[in-house]
Order: structure tokens, then sequence, then C-alpha cells
């Protein structure tokens, strides 16, 4: 399934959205496990907008898990400030 792509007018209103929100999963040092992607499906489905965190420092590798989860969930990443991905 594709990545969901926004427009610019659609990122702004979700990141107002979510600004007060916490992260509501956690990814440990599994990374993105079966079990992790199960439990971000379960969240979009019951809070539409959720913020994830993820461990470690490298930027890149963040960003690989980001984008790998946006596509196998079909969703959409509004935006990603360090290590938390809305």
């Amino acid at each position: 399934m594709p990545e969901i792509e926004l427009t610019a007018r659609e990122r702004q209103a979700l990141k107002a959205q979510a600004h007060a929100l916490k992260p509501v999963v956690l990814l440990g040092a599994a990374g993105l496990s079966a079990a992790a992607l199960k439990e971000i499906d379960r969240a979009l489905t019951a809070h539409e907008l959720i913020k994830v965190r993820v461990p470690g420092d490298d930027r890149d590798e963040r960003e690989a898990l980001f984008a790998e989860a946006a596509e196998a969930l079909s969703a959409a990443r509004v935006q990603a400030i360090g290590k938390v991905v809305l």
C-alpha cells in the first residue's frame, strides 16, 4: 500500500491538532517489528492521528523506519521532530 501524500494545508492542520498529543507508541530496541506495526495500526484505527517515538541517534535510520511504517500501513507522515514522528 502506498504512503498517503498530504497537501501543505492538510499537513498544517494536522500539526495544529497534534500539538498537545503525547507519543502513543514507543518503539524499542527491536525497531519496527511485526508487533510494533500491529500496535501502530491499532492506535491509528483508534485515534487516526498519533505520535510514535523511535530510539536511536541515526537520523537516516529513523527516517527509513518512518517511511517503512507509513508504506506498510498506508499512512501519512505528517512531521518528524527528532525521535518523534506524527
